[in-house]
Parts: C-alpha cells; sequence; structure tokens
C-alpha cells in the first residue's frame, strides 16, 4: 500500500525541482530556453500537485497525519518534514549546473515512474503514466544541450565537466529506497557523457544523505523562505 512518506518524497522531489528551475525564468541564455525550461518547471509543479494530492487525501481519510490539504504540505511544512532528495534543492548555479541536473534527475525520473506506471496503485499509476510523457521530453533536452555544451567551446566544457563532478555524488540518494534502478540509470546517463567528452565521475565515499529524512543542505531552508513567504503572509487567502 502506498503511503504518505512516499508520495512526499516523490511530491517534494518535484516540487523543490520546479521551485530551483523556475528561478531560470528571464536567466536563461536564449529567449527559446527560457521558456523551455519555465514549461519544464511547469510540468513538474504538475506532478508535485497530483502527488502531494494524493498524498492529502490519504491524510484526510484518516489514513496517516493530521489530515492536510495540498497548499498546507507545499507551503505549511518545516525543512525537516520535507523528503526531496539533495540532489533538487542545491543552489541553481550556472546554465550548466541547470542542464546536467536535469539529466540526472530527469532520467531517474523516468525509470521511476516507468515502474510506478506499471504497479499495483491505480491512482500513482495514472499519475506515472502522464508525468512519464512529460520526462521523456525532460530527458530529451537535457541530453541536446548536454552534449551541445559537453562537446561545444573549451568554457562551456569545462563548465559542464564542473557540473557533472558536483553533482554526480548526490545522485546516489535517488536509489537509496530503489537502488535496482541505478543500473538503468547508468545506462542511459554514461552514453550521454562519453559522447559529450565528459568524464563518468568515480563512486568515491563522498555520497551526500538524509534528504528522505527531512536532513538537508543549508540551502534548502532559503529556498522554502522564497516559496512559502506570500503563502504564510496571507494565511488562508483565497483568489
Amino acid at each position: 500500500m502506498t503511503t504518505v512518506d512516499e508520495l512526499l518524497a516523490l511530491g517534494d522531489d518535484a516540487l523543490i525541482a520546479a521551485q530551483r528551475l523556475a528561478e531560470w525564468t528571464t536567466r536563461a541564455p536564449e529567449l527559446e530556453e527560457d521558456v523551455a525550461l519555465a514549461n519544464i518547471a511547469l510540468d513538474l509543479l504538475g506532478q508535485a500537485r497530483m502527488l502531494l494530492s494524493y498524498a492529502a487525501d490519504l491524510e484526510r481519510a484518516g489514513l496517516e497525519g493530521a489530515g492536510r490539504d495540498e497548499d498546507a504540505l507545499a507551503y505549511l511544512r518545516g525543512e525537516r518534514e520535507f523528503r526531496n532528495a539533495q540532489l533538487t534543492e542545491l543552489p541553481r548555479g550556472d546554465f550548466a549546473d541547470a542542464l546536467v541536473r536535469m539529466l540526472f534527475f530527469a532520467a531517474y525520473q523516468r525509470e521511476l515512474y516507468a515502474e510506478l506506471a506499471a504497479g499495483p496503485d491505480e491512482r500513482l499509476a495514472a499519475i506515472a503514466g502522464k508525468a512519464s510523457k512529460e520526462v521523456a521530453y525532460h530527458v530529451d533536452h537535457a541530453i541536446m544541450w548536454t552534449l551541445r555544451l559537453g562537446d561545444g567551446t573549451d568554457e562551456s566544457h569545462r563548465r559542464a565537466q564542473a557540473a557533472v563532478d558536483r553533482l554526480w555524488p548526490y545522485t546516489f540518494e535517488l536509489f537509496e529506497d530503489r537502488p535496482h534502478l541505478r543500473e538503468a540509470w547508468l545506462a542511459a546517463v554514461e552514453p550521454v557523457l562519453a559522447e559529450a567528452t565528459l568524464d563518468r565521475p568515480e563512486d568515491g565515499r563522498f555520497r551526500p544523505t538524509g534528504g528522505r529524512k527531512g536532513v538537508h543542505t543549508e540551502h534548502m531552508g532559503y529556498l522554502l523562505a522564497e516559496m512559502q513567504s506570500l503563502h504564510r503572509a496571507h494565511p488562508g487567502a483565497s483568489w
């Protein structure tokens, strides 16, 4: 049976990733990319809404928790209550950071949603089936830009490699609950890095973890302060 904590982990990943990606609005290197990143952020936000709504419904049904609604789950939880992987909350960084992170995260989501879409929970399977179509585009978009940056100028290659090296250790946390998905993820990611002339980092001992248990980086509090400020300033407000 699907639990609230499982849904929060899925929904929080998408919500926090959407928030970080939305920070690129008006900051992308070209207008077309500005629109593309905003649309991908909206896709992730839509996934978050469906998943957090499901979690809220379970709570209201009295199965778990205090019966919070979707907005309360997004805007009224504290930092230690969020269950997203730390990869999603890291600072925006430069453009290479954004696209390499998208590659790593979207490739993970693709494997995850494919499994959930075939699972026994009909509501979760429907959410995953819809999200899978969106994530397929996210992966393609990230691959295109990773190749373009990695095999581009000396400067773009340097920045892309730095992003890969910086973000790689955070990918291990994605697979803590589903280690079997990492092999398929590697099979998707490694050829992209090779074609982009980017070195695949060694799997060192530095593997940040704790996000699934509410232990986050120092960046999470600042992200939540910005994301939640309007709702907290006007509790109960409606359009």
